[in-house]
Formats: structure tokens, sequence, C-alpha cells
């Protein structure tokens, strides 16, 4: 087996293109996320309070929008090529999504660091949860729109490869990395339909003056729609590594390829149909909506347990592959020393840890006590922050020598990076949760308290220490995960020295499972319905009760004024 380079040069160009953008925006959010930590715990300020919230929009935005998506794309460029054999259909194509998903970014990233400069009238601060009524330039709900366009098109090309080949082979299964890229783009084209009504309908028209206000309430629970739902856009490629990568890296076999199917097809389903548990304390949203999101919100505990499971057993076949013996010793036997395994294993491990944390978000009674706390933070640095920004920066160490033909540069560096990230997100999460659980309220720059908490909960000062040196150990992680890349690249080629391009191959493969698993019609049909049960009924109540634009608003003299302009264009022209 040869080199990914080497079986698809043209597709290989552009992973590399997608992987390098999601690097230089790890890098700038990490330095950002360095400049909060410093300022939130007062131990050097460079940048004003009133600055603090740019800073952090731009922190959310580099790091849980455009790395983790942009590394998506990557992935998922290569699963569908790869599993299908194939190239894609139209390479002018694909460059037009990546253009409109980096131009995207660009533009929404043009006010935000306006509003930084006293000289700029822009403004962008309105953090990663961009609804109202915090209002952002119009340029950046227009470089979200053409981002969000750029990730759909992404999908179209996908689909159109897998459909090119189900025309030559109408009677085989779906191999399995291509199934996992069309139920997440299934699922990702069904909730960010929210975002992006919000965006286009809404808050655009309204930072152009066309509307003077918006319903704050109904834009919040559509972003809310698509704000939980996104957690899974990120996670969804996290699990095709743990179950593709991880048991070739570990030296064995996935355990169950069915198994796999039905996880990915339950997050299709369950990922939707939750995003009211994030508005547990809006009163303008009835309490049996509320209860009724909880319970989807629980069901979404299966899909993370079976792939608990099976990971498990996936990577215990490999030890026992390799020598390991005995109900744990078997553990000993697993490449510890290995760079991508390590850094996946870890995040596996934070992940765990983040289910049990989330278990109290969800929770309808439990979840008042730590609502807009510093526990939601540590929560979220669990689940993106290391989850899946760990297993990203580890599966990097494997899928840059298969897109560049060049050997992995400072194997023992990667190894330390990998380590150090997870030390010092030990160190910040923890905090972070202790602080929550003690009342430290999230997104503010100003929490300094002179007090201490309980024995058990330990002082702010010594809450803040950890959080520094947390904060200061994942940049530090970050500049070393940089730093391999870069030594990579500056290196030679060298296709003797890199592994070939091949996933890992399954003990029960996918003949062992029902054919329905592969009807993809039938599983977003169902995910469509449970969306409309979930949200219609709300949406419903929330547009009653203070209409479209909120109390007093009516769109229809704005609307009737655009629609005059465009009339006159179309006819002028």
């Amino acid at each position: 087996m040869s080199t990914y380079v080497e079986q698809f040069p043209a597709e290989a160009r552009l992973v590399r293109s997608a992987m390098y953008t999601a690097f230089v925006a790890l890098g700038l959010g990490a330095a950002f996320g360095l400049l909060q930590v410093l300022h939130r715990t007062n131990v050097l300020r460079v940048i004003d309070s009133t600055d603090y919230y740019t800073i952090l929009t731009l922190h959310g935005v580099l790091l849980v929008l455009t790395f983790t998506i942009f590394f998506l794309v990557a992935i998922f460029t290569w699963a569908i090529t790869t599993s299908l054999d194939r190239p894609l259909p139209d390479h002018r194509f694909s460059w037009t999504w990546y253009g409109l998903m980096t131009g995207g970014t660009v533009l929404a990233a043009i006010p935000i660091v306006g509003g930084l400069i006293d000289q700029i009238d822009m403004s962008a601060a309105v953090l990663f949860t961009f609804y109202a009524p915090l209002q952002a330039h119009w340029l950046f709900y227009v470089g979200l729109a053409l981002f969000v366009v750029g990730t759909w098109l992404a999908g179209v090309d996908w689909i159109r490869t897998y459909l090119a080949w189900r025309r030559e082979h109408p009677d085989e299964r779906i191999p399995l990395p291509t199934f996992m890229v069309l139920t997440t783009m299934g699922f990702w084209y069904l909730s960010s339909v929210g975002v992006a009504l919000s965006v286009l309908v809404f808050l655009l028209p309204w930072s152009l003056g066309i509307f003077e206000h918006v319903n704050a309430l109904l834009t919040r629970t559509m972003f809310w729609y698509f704000g939980h739902a996104v957690v899974y856009f990120w996670l969804m490629p996290t699990y095709l590594l743990w179950y593709l990568l991880l048991p070739k890296v570990a030296g064995g076999k996935l355990f169950s390829d069915p198994l796999a199917r039905i996880v990915f097809v339950l997050f299709l389903l369950l990922s939707t149909p939750t995003g009211i548990h994030h508005q547990y304390l809006d009163p303008g949203i009835a309490e049996g909506f509320k209860y009724v999101a909880m319970t989807n919100t629980m069901f979404l505990l299966l899909p993370s347990l079976l792939t608990a499971f099976t990971v498990v057993a996936s990577i215990e076949h490999g030890a026992r592959q390799r020598g390991g013996t005995g109900r744990l010793r078997w553990l000993g036997a697993l490449p510890w020393r290995d760079p991508v395994f390590t850094g996946m294993a870890l995040a596996g491990v934070m992940f765990a840890a983040a289910g049990f944390s989330g278990i109290v978000n969800a929770g309808l009674n439990v979840n008042y006590l730590v609502h807009n706390t510093f526990w939601v933070v540590g929560h979220f640095h669990l689940t993106v922050g290391t989850a899946v920004a760990l297993t990203f920066m580890a599966a990097s160490y494997w899928f840059l020598p298969q897109v560049t033909g060049k050997p992995l540069w400072g194997r023992p560096l990667a190894l330390g990076q990998v380590l150090l990230w997870f030390l010092g997100m030990t160190f910040m999460s923890n905090a972070m949760h202790r602080g929550g659980l003690a009342g430290i309220p999230r997104r503010t720059a100003e929490p300094q308290y002179n007090f201490s908490f309980e024995p058990a909960i330990g002082s702010v000062a010594e809450l803040d220490a950890q959080v520094v040196l947390g904060g200061t150990l994942l940049f530090l992680s970050t500049v070393l995960f940089l730093t391999v890349v870069l030594g990579t690249l500056r290196g030679g080629v060298d296709p003797t020295r890199i592994p070939a391009n091949t996933y890992a191959a399954a003990l029960s493969e996918a003949e062992d499972g029902p054919r329905i698993l592969d009807n993809l019609r039938l599983w977003v049909l169902i995910a469509v319905v449970l969306v409309i049960l979930a949200y219609a009924f709300p949406i419903a109540a929330i547009v009653d009760r203070s209409g479209w634009l909120g109390p007093g608003g009516s769109p229809y003299p704005q609307v009737v004024w655009v629609v005059e302009y465009l009339v006159v264009a179309l006819a002028l022209r």
C-alpha cells in the first residue's frame, strides 16, 4: 500500500491546505487563550477589560469553529476518497468550498479584530454564542454565512463522490468511513439550518438596520438548536478517528463495524433535538419543553457508552495481539511511546471525565447549581478542548506524513506535547469545575474575590494558580505541536518511512449487521421528525407570545421596502 499523497495527489493538496488553515487557527486561538487566562487571574494584564470580550470571541471562533471544522473537512476528504478508492469528482468545486470557508473566516475575523482598534468603527465581541441582544457588525454575519455554506458544499462534494461509487457498486454495503461521513453530514445539514436562518433572516437584517430589534429569545433558541448539535459535529470526526485509526495504531482491529454504524445513526437521530437544555433558566420556555430536552440529552449517553465499550475492546484486542495478557496487564503492551496512540487514548480518558460533568449540565434541576459558572467552561475544555483538540493533534502526527510524504520529525517531542496537553488540561479543567461549584462566573473579565471558600473547595488564589498553570502548559503544548509540524514540513520526502494509507479492519464486518443500517434516507427522515417534535411547539409558543421580532416589532414595512428595492433593481437590469 502506498501513501495518501501517492494515491490521491490532488486531494492531498486539498487536505494539506485545510489542515494548515486549522493549525494557523489553533496557534492564534491558543495565544488569545493565554491572554485571557493571565488577564482573568490578574497575573498579567496587557489588554483592557473591555477588550477581553473581543479576545474571548477570537479565541472561541478560531478554536471551536475554524480549527475544528477545517480539520474535519480534511479528515472527511481522506475518509471518503480512501474508503471508496476514488478521487473527488471535480477539484474546482472542491477548492470552491475551501475558498468559501476560508473567505468566510477572514470576513468574520475583520470586525472582531476591528473592535480592538479605536480608529475602526467595527465590533463583533459577541462571543462564540453570537445570539441577540449582543449585536455584531454585519460583516461578521456575512462571514459566518459563507463559512456555513462552504461546509454544505463540502458535504455535496462527498455525497457526489459516494453516488458515483454507488452507481458502480449497487449491491455493496457502504464502507464504514464513508458511512460515518454521510451520517455526520446528514446531521449537519439538519442542525445548521437553525443558525443559518437566525443569521440570514434575523441577525444580518438587524445589523444592517432593516429591523430595529429582533426577538432575542427566538434567536437564542435557534442558536442553541445548532449550538449544542455543533459539539457533535466536532465529536463525530473524533469518533471516526477513534474507530478507524486508534485500533490500527494499537496493532489490532475494530471490535464491531455494525456497532460503530449504530453509534453514528444514534448521533444522527439524537444530537439535534437537545439544545433547549442550554436554556433551562430562560423564563420564556415552558418547563415541559425543558424536560423533553433533558430526556433527549440523557439518551445521548447511549452512543457514548457504546463507543467507550467498542474502542476499549478494540485496543485490548490490539494489546493482546502484541503479547499482552491478564485482566489489566495488557495495558502495558500498548504502544504508549507512540504520540498518535497516546494522544488519542488520553483524549478518550478526558472525554470520559467530560461525560460525568455533562450529566450535571443536562440535568434539569442540578444544572441550576452550575449554570453560567466556570463549571461550564471546564466541561467545554474537556470536550472540544481535549477530546476533540488532542485527538486532532495526535492524529495529525499520522496524517502529516500521509499527505506530505515526509516522515514525522521529532517523535519524542510529539509524545511530550500530547502529555503536556493532558497535564495542562488536568490542572485547568479541575480548577474550573471546582470554581464553578463555588459560584465563580464565566464570561467576565473581572471575577476577582478577596475571600476563601470552604476547605473542600479551596481559595480563589489556589484555583487561579491552577488555571494559570494549566493555561500556560496548554500554550506551550501548542507551541511544541506547531514546532513538530514545521519540522516535519521542512524535512525530506521519504515514502519508505511512512506507514501505509489504511485504516483498521473489523473483527465483526458490516455484513454481520442488518442492511437497514445503511438506509440513510430512513434515518434522516426519523431525525427530521424528532426535531419537529422537539422544537415546533416551543418556537410556536415563543412567536405567539412575542412575535417574530419581539414585542412591538413589525417586519412588514422594512420587508416591503427591501422587496420593492429588489424588484426595481431587477427591472433596471
